[in-house]
């Protein structure tokens, strides 16, 4: 498929293993590695795949870089593993890309942007599905709306979240829910912000939820006002509201941290892959602006989110060499709006 080489940081991890599939089918060879050798060999074995072993802290990061056009970095949490490998990069000269959600990650990388061009390579965080379909949702509606003042996205999936997610998620949760307000990123008010959103299959109720289009919504529209949401149950939903304040509250403690993420490694399964492939995922973007005038747009995806960041990211992987972006952007800047709707199954309904 290409002569270009790029590495697969974190390959052995459960969204790692479908990005390597995705790309050994689209005719891409990268090179598999991760810091445990025991747990890259046992994946490895399967493929006829070049391996390296090493740690982001090792002396000679840059110069393990240096061999490539390119590093993949699946390794979560990211707020751990983005920042050594972007300097590696840096340095180097060498494109890079993650799947991170994390808003401070898209914040740090953002600040690279002036030293990326520099350097003639591109930054490119969130090529999954956080956030290639909810960045690309924003900007077309953003494009129809003049001067949009304010910004909501929704998502809906049917699967749960892998563990590294879950783990994750609870490296954030001292924060709290996060939203933008007057171009600055606050926590919510409070939790009752709850609505019901009309998705291209059915209307859901959905709660606010801290994701990465805080960060790349506003670097791509520059609209002040962005509000993120997810599908929950109104169970769900209700409880946040009556116990939210409290939950997060609770995990600003360490021990309670890390109590919570031993309870996910006990008791937490990654999502079937089969099932995955199988479920559809849903996103819903408005924009308005202090005129009144607003646009929507529903998106129907073929799979659950982590088949979609395997084949969003291995495509983003393609659109770089293929289109060579330069500083540290977000999807929908670096490939336009039409990446989205490029990928197969994905339907879209502009309202």
């Amino acid at each position: 498929m290409t002569h270009h080489k790029w590495l697969l940081y974190g390959a052995y991890g459960y969204t790692g293993r479908m990005i390597t599939g995705e790309a050994l089918k689209r005719g891409h060879r990268p090179v598999l590695a991760g810091r445990s050798a025991s747990a890259l060999q046992e994946f490895a074995k399967n493929f006829a795949l070049d391996t390296l072993v090493f740690d982001l802290d090792h002396p000679n990061l840059v110069n393990i870089v240096r061999g490539f056009n390119l590093v993949f970095n699946a390794a979560g949490p990211f707020s751990k593993t983005s920042e050594p490998l972007v300097r590696a990069c840096l340095e180097a000269s060498v494109n890079y890309v993650d799947i991170t959600g994390e808003v401070a990650v898209f914040e740090k990388n953002f600040s690279y942007d002036a030293a990326a061009k520099k350097q003639g390579i591109v930054i490119l965080s969130g090529v999954g599905f956080d956030v290639v379909p909810t960045d690309c949702a924003a900007k077309q509606v953003c494009d129809r709306v003049p001067q949009a003042t304010d910004l909501e996205i929704a998502f809906a999936i049917s699967t749960g979240g892998s563990t590294g997610t879950l783990s994750t998620a609870l490296e954030a949760a001292p924060q709290g829910i996060l939203e933008r307000r007057a171009g600055q990123i606050v926590p919510i008010s409070h939790f009752s912000d709850n609505k019901r959103v009309a998705f291209m299959d059915r209307s859901r109720t959905v709660m606010p939820i801290t994701w990465g289009d805080l960060a790349t919504a506003y670097r791509t529209t520059g609209v002040p006002n962005i509000s993120t949401y997810v599908a929950v149950s109104p169970a769900v939903a209700a409880g946040t509201r009556l116990f939210g304040k409290f939950v997060f509250s609770l995990l600003k403690n360490s021990l309670v941290r890390r109590l919570a993420q031993w309870l996910i490694k006990l008791l937490i399964k990654n999502p079937n892959p089969t099932t995955s492939w199988n479920a559809k995922s849903y996103v819903w973007a408005r924009a308005r602006n202090n005129e009144g005038r607003q646009a929507e747009v529903q998106i129907e995806l073929p799979c659950g989110p982590y088949p979609f960041t395997a084949v969003a990211g291995v495509a983003s992987v393609e659109r770089i060499f293929r289109d060579r972006p330069t500083g540290a952007t977000t999807p929908a800047l670096a490939f336009g709006t039409d990446f989205l709707s490029s990928l197969p199954g994905t339907k879209i309904l502009n309202t």
